[in-house]
């Protein structure tokens, strides 16, 4: 799926630090923890909770994060729509690694079971 140069461009330039407070929003609303969203970024780029808070201390984009991050091998794995747009679709990279983060926050925030949201290939 094609996503517009200017929607890449606009995630790309995107500080983590300014969406990581929806995502945790959203998450306790439906009675999910901070852990548990710890959890599920850490699974999907292996930053443990001291790197992450020095990642939003830091305001680093969207584009520094994920060239950071050592995305999951099973990253792969994680299919749907989100935000309008089918993931195995995206083709620019970084777009679709956003995505991911996006799911899988969504699937945590819908009361997915955490062993289905940490996919594991079998």
């Amino acid at each position: 799926m094609k996503t517009t140069p200017e929607h890449d461009a606009r995630i790309a330039e995107m500080t983590f630090a300014s969406v990581y407070p929806h995502y945790l929003n959203r998450i306790e609303k439906k009675g999910r923890t901070k852990e548990e969203l710890h959890q599920v970024i850490e699974w999907l780029t292996g930053f443990d909770d001291k790197k992450l808070e020095e990642l939003i201390d830091k305001k680093v984009t969207f584009a520094t994060f994920y060239e950071l991050a050592k995305l999951n091998p099973n990253a792969d794995l994680i299919k749907g729509v989100i935000c309008g747009y089918r993931i195995e679709e995206i083709e620019t990279p970084l777009t679709k690694q956003a995505r991911y983060l996006d799911k899988l926050v969504d699937e945590l925030a819908k009361g997915r079971k955490m062993e289905k949201i940490l996919r594991e290939k079998k």
